[in-house]
């Protein structure tokens, strides 16, 4: 469906197609998933995906993309966007026009590609608004992802963050913080273990939200699909073969 597009496709024909895949009916379920669907097109997230493989990355274009105010402009902005050449100008100014956690995550991904994500996440957390705040907790995740890389130690320093918030009552915001805690906890067997200490620390709380955090991490962190997962990333690096 995205035949059309290439590599040197512009801001308006990417638009001209996304306009044209558009859904009402895909639309109206955005809501189920608690998504805003103010200025959505209703086009799923995979054929987005698939675009933005064919159209590549083009960091001028993203920004206009973005401009449209377009729901899946964005998304795929974010796909699509030079991470080398954004700037903290740009991802504060992005950030305060967040108003759905599907558009949070996927910027997300791409501001933890800048080298100044780190900046971001303290600044972000320390926001009040609830979108902006999920977005640091967000890139915390993003960061565990292995491609981007980020050292162990780096990780670390990220837990002290997440216990500060992990009261925030807000929706978006604590399942964003569960989500960094459970990714740094998958991320290698070392950080497994300072994570689930921390997950059983804030599972005793007395706050309610601060032992959901922790409970559910505790839960995805000791399943048996997160120790193999570990068992995998420690076979891997001392060379010995999968069982």
């Amino acid at each position: 469906m995205t035949a059309a597009l290439s590599r040197a496709s512009t801001a308006d024909e990417i638009l001209g197609r996304l306009n044209a895949l558009a859904s009402g009916e895909n639309r109206a379920g955005l809501a189920r998933y608690g998504i805003n669907a103010e200025n959505a097109l209703g086009i799923p997230h995979g054929e987005l995906r698939a675009m933005s493989k064919v159209v590549k990355r083009d960091h001028e274009r993203a920004l206009a993309l973005w401009e449209s105010g377009f729901r899946e402009a964005r998304v795929l902005a974010a796909m699509t966007d030079e991470p080398g050449k954004v700037t903290i100008g740009q991802c504060r100014r992005w950030a305060d026009e967040f108003n759905s956690w599907d558009i949070v995550d996927s910027v997300s991904d791409l501001f933890v590609a800048t080298p100044f994500w780190r900046e971001l996440v303290g600044e972000f957390a320390a926001d009040e608004r609830e979108f902006v705040r999920r977005t640091a907790f967000a890139m915390i995740a993003w960061a565990n992802v292995p491609r981007n890389k980020v050292p162990e130690e780096t990780l670390l320093s990220m837990l002290p963050l997440i216990e500060r918030h992990a009261d925030d009552p807000r929706n978006f915001v604590k399942k964003a913080v569960n989500w960094a805690l459970r990714a740094t906890g998958k991320n290698s067997p070392a950080l497994h273990a300072a994570a689930l200490d921390l997950a059983r620390e804030l599972a005793g709380s007395e706050d309610k939200t601060r032992r959901w955090v922790g409970k559910d991490a505790v839960r995805d962190l000791t399943s048996e699909k997160t120790k193999q997962r570990l068992e995998g990333i420690a076979n891997k690096v001392s060379g010995k073969p999968a069982n």
